[in-house]
């Protein structure tokens, strides 16, 4: 698919490498307010996030979100909310962005049992819509514009 990055790279999109682990998720290095972590790349997830424990981490500014946060074997779960935070994947970046901050225990719970690194997070669909992404699986690339 070399093609594909050339097309993309008229039209200005930005490549970022991403590993597919071995309990078959995406994950990629993000970003956020100039700290570095390890997200899974999730086209399910409606929104990105973090959680509670890296609040300090990223340098958060967590407020109250009347948001009930619900996932793969849980639900109902208690959220707060980070608003006008820097998110960088590889050369793309948006300097307004809002995080979902949630308990992650369970998903790094599940990697864990596999013996997978824990995660500081998910890079959800807000971010692959407006970005106008595309996922190259073949080669593990996203491209954002």
């Amino acid at each position: 698919m070399k093609d594909l990055y050339d097309i993309l790279k008229k039209e200005k999109y930005k490549k970022i490498k991403f590993k597919v682990t071995k309990t078959h998720h995406l994950l990629i290095k993000a970003t956020i307010n100039n700290v570095k972590g390890d997200f899974i790349l999730d086209t399910g997830a409606s929104n990105s996030c973090v959680g509670f424990e890296s609040i300090e981490l990223f340098k958060l500014a967590a407020g109250n979100s009347k948001t009930k946060a619900a996932g793969a074997g849980a639900i109902g779960m208690f959220t707060q909310i980070a608003k006008m935070n820097k998110l960088k994947l590889g050369n793309w970046k948006n300097d307004d962005f809002n995080l979902v901050i949630f308990d992650l225990s369970h998903v790094n719970s599940a990697l864990e049992q596999h013996k997978v690194k824990p995660v500081q997070g998910i890079i959800g669909a807000d971010v692959l819509i407006h970005g106008k992404a595309v996922i190259d699986y073949e080669n593990r690339y996203l491209y954002l514009i």
